[in-house]
């Protein structure tokens, strides 16, 4: 199912679904199935341990960050897709980035690590019906569909890939 067949769109996550082309999801996920682009990838290495300022994150902390989004939000898809009406929490996302300490790992790692859970999630998403993508639940106070996570973890990303690009890559 593509993304056109989200309705309502759900606030506050409309700004990342929103970034993903009118694709099924299962091929918006596949087309990012690495962190960055190949033609990024100079530029990345090249940044090392640098912030753009001080208290934000490295790279490292960057791609820690999406692999714990892309782990969260496939859990409430699984979850809603099997039809569980518990309502979800949020998240806050600073604690998960200091508890993380992506600074002790390497970035092949981390991005080995992001292939290997997207391609997971891919799988996941595949195995899903149109029922079961159109299927809803309440995360974060926001009613959300199955379909609706699916393009969060693309459009997150993508909203991580353009912040790297901003404010990351004059440093280099």
């Amino acid at each position: 199912m593509k993304r056109s067949a989200i309705v309502p769109m759900p606030e506050f996550f409309d700004r990342y679904i929103n970034l993903v082309e009118d694709v099924p999801v299962v091929e918006a996920l596949t087309a990012s199935a690495q962190v960055f682009p190949v033609a990024d990838m100079p530029k990345i290495y090249a940044l090392g341990d640098k912030v753009y300022a001080p208290g934000k994150w490295t790279i490292k902390d960057v791609v820690q960050h999406i692999i714990d989004n892309e782990r969260i939000q496939a859990y409430r898809a699984l979850r809603f897709a099997r039809n569980d009406a518990s309502l979800l929490p949020g998240y806050d996302e600073e604690p998960y980035a200091k508890e993380a300490r992506a600074e002790r790992r390497s970035l092949e790692e981390l991005l080995e690590e992001f292939e290997v859970t997207r391609r997971s999630n891919i799988l996941l998403f595949s195995s899903f019906t149109e029922e079961m993508l159109l299927r809803k639940g309440i995360c974060f106070g926001k009613e959300m569909s199955v379909l609706a996570l699916g393009f969060v973890l693309a459009g997150h990303q993508e909203h991580h890939v353009r912040i790297v690009r901003e404010r990351y890559f004059p440093l280099v």
